[in-house]
Parts: structure tokens; sequence; C-alpha cells
């Protein structure tokens, strides 16, 4: 049965990295094709609601698969430190969003997160692990406070939250599947070229290069 457990978890890393493939060959379309920020507001209430707000704010899933993809370009301990530092912080700040807390520049921090994650993939970035942890502690302030503050009115504050990090997590899980590959040259020049185009994409949010709808 133990022998099992590497299998299993090969074929969860397996899927997670087609699923990233499909993100990834599609973010071009994601420049003109969405609105520049995902936070509506039209996501119900409850855990559902938490799990799928995410999702909806394609500049939250690059920034999310970009900390997965550095961890994993940097290697032990980062890969599993950094995602694990992100949906902490973010439940802080997503706590601080709830109670109204304001934070200045929230969409603009959001934008700046997906670029220079981006970057630090694109480039390789070897960094300290905790001036790594720090950059992604601050970015997911600034996510978490966009995912509060738009709790639905009367839903359950707790289940949401649960349900955003869970997401959080299993974004960061897609990032490090890809991310494996920079084991190999070819997958490190894939992984790189995953970073730059996650990069153009928080640079068109930060332009507002795609218009709202």
């Amino acid at each position: 049965m133990p022998a099992a457990i590497p299998v299993v978890f090969g074929a969860i890393l397996a899927a997670m990295r087609m699923r990233v493939i499909g993100i990834l060959v599609t973010l071009p379309a994601v420049l003109w094709a969405l609105p520049a920020f995902g936070h509506t507001g039209s996501v119900t209430g409850g855990f559902l609601g938490g799990l799928a707000h995410p999702v909806f704010g394609p500049d939250h899933v690059v920034a999310m698969v970009a900390v997965g993809l550095w961890g994993a370009f940097l290697g032990a301990p980062a890969i599993w430190l950094l995602p694990i530092v992100f949906p902490l912080v973010m439940a802080f700040g997503g706590v601080l969003g709830i109670l109204g807390v304001a934070i200045p520049g929230v969409e603009i921090g959001i934008a700046v997160s997906a670029v220079l994650l981006g970057l630090m993939v694109a480039t390789g970035a070897r960094a300290p692990l905790w001036t790594a942890a720090v950059l992604v502690g601050v970015f997911a302030i600034f996510h978490g406070h966009a995912h509060g503050a738009e709790l639905p009115s009367g839903a359950d504050a707790v289940a949401y939250s649960i349900g955003f990090v869970i997401a959080t997590g299993l974004l960061h899980l897609a990032g490090i599947a890809f991310g494996l590959l920079a084991r190999w040259p070819m997958g490190k020049v894939a992984v790189r070229v995953a970073g730059a185009l996650i990069a153009l994409v928080g640079v068109a949010f930060l332009g507002k290069l795609v218009p709202p709808i």
C-alpha cells in the first residue's frame, strides 16, 4: 500500500500539470477576452463561493500559479514554504477585507504581483528564501483583501474564507506540478516561458489593456 502512494501522487501532479498547460496556452486570449479584473462580487457566498472566487479572477489565477512555479524552480524548501506562506498571509488579508479595513491600491498590488512573480520565474531568479517568502507574503495580503472585501452580504465568512484558501492551495499545486518540469533543460525553458506569459498578463492588467465588461 505505501508503495502505491508515490504512483498516486505522481498521477495527481501529472493531471495538474496538464491543467496548467491548458491555462498557459489560453493566456494570450485572456489578454483580450476577459475583464481587467475578476472581482465583480457576483459569486455566491459560503464555501463554494469562496472556492470559486479566485478562479473567476484571471489576475488571481496567474499570480497563484506563479507562486507554485517559482517555488518549484527554487526547489526545497521553497517549493513547500512559498505555497504555505501565501495562503496563510492571504487569510489575514481576507480578514482585513471582511472587516472593511482599507488597503490602498489593492487591484494594482494584485496586478504587480503577477508581473513580478512572473518575472521571477522567467528570469530564474534565485532569491534568498526569506526574500522570496516576504515578497510572496506581501502580495498575498492584496489578494486576500480582494477576496474578503467581496464577501457577499449574509454569507458565512468562515466557510467562504476556507473556500478561497483551499482554491489558492490547489492553484499553487498546479503551478508546482508544471514547475517540476524545470528539472530538465527543455522543461526549464517551458517554465521560464510560462513565467514570461504570466508577467505579460500582469502588465496587461496593470495597464488596463483589457477593458472591464
